[in-house]
């Protein structure tokens, strides 16, 4: 480039005056054509994602850490501590070593993103990655660490289904191999530019489908598999602290305007509307599921509200950035009254062990968000879509996604748990699972006296 400019200055010497004075003109007006065309790093944009990217952290830990943890047994609490803090941990090097390149490696593939990121080759503090508005640009290290922190949670979710009777080491090797054959495809099927959903035109904002509905669908698969806790619906195996549930719910709320607002990778209107629809779907789901229930059993209860904060976090996730307030109450009030009915009445039917209702409330809030996010995205309805909003297809790209998800997710997560069983075994045997995990398969207890 200085050679250039060199060259440049020589040929300009050997000008007339009038013909310098034009080419000097014509060069700066190149210049100045060529920067505004050269994309553009807001200091906003790249602070607002550096903190969505610590929120979404908090909300592993100590957010569902806590959350999970108050609603097992006390013999098992220090267990579902370690189990979500090691996956996570596991995660993020799973995903810096080849995760990131199988979910956004560069390919045309419509179903994985290649081996070209592999180890993060090729990214360094000046390679860039795009944001929604053209011409927006973020560091490609801060679009990675945000993804991240993504790729850490999904797997750690799983664990609320089968709590307090699977192996550790099963635990690590599932999620490990979980997030390679089902997360990463998925991730890049909806959220990558050559991905088929993403080509398809589905609407998943922040990982209704990538991260509910495919760690829902896994947990009930790992239910129905593992079979049943000893003495499941006959033994007391109430929550042993909603003290701690609600501060890890709590915490979980706070830490997922990271997880929706973040998903905007800008700090803008766009992230404005997912802000306050994160506030409103969650506040309506929470008094949706206190008031089903004080009519239902004559009180509304701290586990009650504690599972409808939940439940309207994860149906406003995929449809944070495309409708508006009104149409975030309604969705959480619809997925609360879904969510419920599982919980209450389908699981009891069925008597599955879903420990902590990780289908019940991410797999079925998780659908129900996903697919009516094709309706209320429309300018009828509050959303962002134009009047002239093709609502039907969409709906049906919508209700494609879901199912690609619940197909993948179930066939991926059952091959993985039947060859887990039949090689080191996922379950801990009786005597293990009555003394509790804290102290046989880690020697530690969370409570003491």
């Amino acid at each position: 480039m200085k050679k250039l400019m060199l060259s440049t200055a020589s040929l300009l010497a050997a000008l007339p005056a009038w013909a310098q004075e034009a080419t000097t003109e014509a060069v700066e007006a190149v210049e100045t054509v060529a920067e505004a065309a050269a994309p553009v790093m807001d200091k906003g944009d790249v602070s607002w994602m550096m903190v969505s990217t610590v929120l979404v952290l908090f909300m592993t830990l100590p957010g569902l850490a806590l959350f999970y943890g108050g609603l097992v047994r006390s013999k098992n609490m220090l267990s579902i501590l370690m189990q979500t803090t090691t996956i996570a941990c596991v995660m993020m090097i799973v995903w810096v070593v080849y995760g990131y390149s199988f979910a956004f490696g560069g390919s045309t593939s419509p179903w994985w993103g290649g081996t070209g990121k592999l180890f993060l080759s090729g990214v360094t503090m000046d390679s860039m990655a795009a944001t929604f508005s053209e011409g927006y640009v973020i560091p490609e290290y801060l679009f990675i660490a945000f993804q991240m922190t993504f790729a850490a949670i999904t797997p750690a979710l799983i664990i609320g289904a089968f709590a307090e009777r699977v192996k550790f080491k099963a635990v690590l090797v599932f999620s490990v191999l979980w997030a390679t054959f089902s997360y990463f495809p998925i991730a890049h099927m909806v959220w990558d530019a050559s991905g088929y959903l993403f080509a398809k035109g589905a609407f998943d904002f922040a990982g209704g489908t990538v991260v509910h509905i495919n760690a829902g669908v896994a947990a009930l698969v790992g239910a129905l598999v593992i079979g049943p806790r000893i003495g499941y619906g006959k033994e007391n195996m109430a929550p042993h602290s909603m003290v701690m549930t609600m501060i890890g719910a709590s915490m979980l709320w706070v830490g997922w305007f990271g997880f929706n607002v973040g998903s905007n990778l800008e700090a803008n209107g766009g992230a404005a509307l997912a802000m306050i629809n994160t506030f409103i779907a969650t506040a309506a789901a929470t008094v949706a599921w206190c008031g089903i229930e004080a009519m239902q059993r004559g009180k509304a209860s701290m586990l009650g509200a504690a599972s409808g904060m939940i439940t309207g976090l994860v149906a406003i996730t995929p449809a944070c950035g495309f409708v508006g307030p009104m149409g975030a109450i309604a969705l959480g009030v619809i997925a609360t009254v879904a969510s419920y009915f599982f919980v209450t009445v389908v699981k009891q039917k069925m008597k599955y062990d879903d420990s902590l209702d990780v289908f019940g409330i991410h797999g079925v809030a998780g659908i129900v968000g996903a697919v009516l996010t094709g309706v209320f995205a429309a300018a009828s309805f509050g959303g962002i879509q134009g009047e002239d909003y093709a609502m039907l297809p969409q709906l049906w790209v919508q209700i494609e996604g879901v199912l690609i998800t619940i197909v993948w997710s179930g066939v991926v997560s059952f091959i993985l748990f039947k060859a887990i069983d039949m090689t080191i075994g996922l379950r801990v045997d009786n005597d293990t699972e009555r003394q509790g995990l804290d102290l046989t398969a880690h020697g530690e207890q969370a409570y003491h006296g």
